[in-house]
């Protein structure tokens, strides 16, 4: 961080590389990449999968605003689903009955009933240090071809079953 500072070199360059490097290592994945903020990476990773427009995406009411803030900026519709009353986080009952109940499974994927959008994606939000239920997301994920893009801002370090926050998503 100093060097950092001493250099005045605060975006991109070697020091950035070797963050980069390290957090890949830390979290057990191929590659990371250092972005100005947490609403920024989120925002990177639904354009990587080219959600927006006629999109939806489902993720949590009790987070950051920048979860369902970034999904709206792409032009998607976030999907706001309960939380589990013990951990806070995405309760996976509760994408389960949603999928099942206010979905439609078409050949070209799954829509949204009521808006008609496609459901494109899960963002399960890791709070407090304590990730979601994943492996439940991850099956729904599975079952519906469902991208999963984890918000660990607030979890960086914690650990699922032996596997890093912002490791098992896609």
């Amino acid at each position: 961080f100093r060097d950092v500072l001493r250099s005045n070199q605060f975006i991109m360059g070697p020091r950035l590389e070797a963050f980069e490097k390290d957090c890949a290592a830390f979290l057990g994945v191929k590659h990371a990449l250092g972005v100005s903020s947490g609403t920024d990476a989120l925002l990177l990773a639904l354009m990587a999968l080219d959600i927006g427009a006629g999109h939806s995406v489902i993720t949590s009411p009790y987070t950051f605003f920048a979860t369902g803030g970034t999904i709206a900026r792409t032009g998607a519709r976030p999907i706001f689903l309960d939380i589990d009353p013990v951990s806070y986080n995405l309760c996976p009952d509760q994408v389960a009955r949603y999928l099942a109940e206010a979905c439609e499974v078409r050949s070209d994927g799954v829509y949204d009933r009521a808006s008609g959008t496609r459901v494109r994606a899960v963002m399960p939000v890791h709070l407090y240090g304590q990730m979601a239920d994943m492996d439940p997301l991850l099956a729904l994920a599975q079952q519906y071809g469902l991208a999963v893009i984890e918000d660990a801002a607030q979890a960086i370090g914690s650990e699922y079953r032996g596997q890093r926050a912002g490791s098992l998503g896609d």
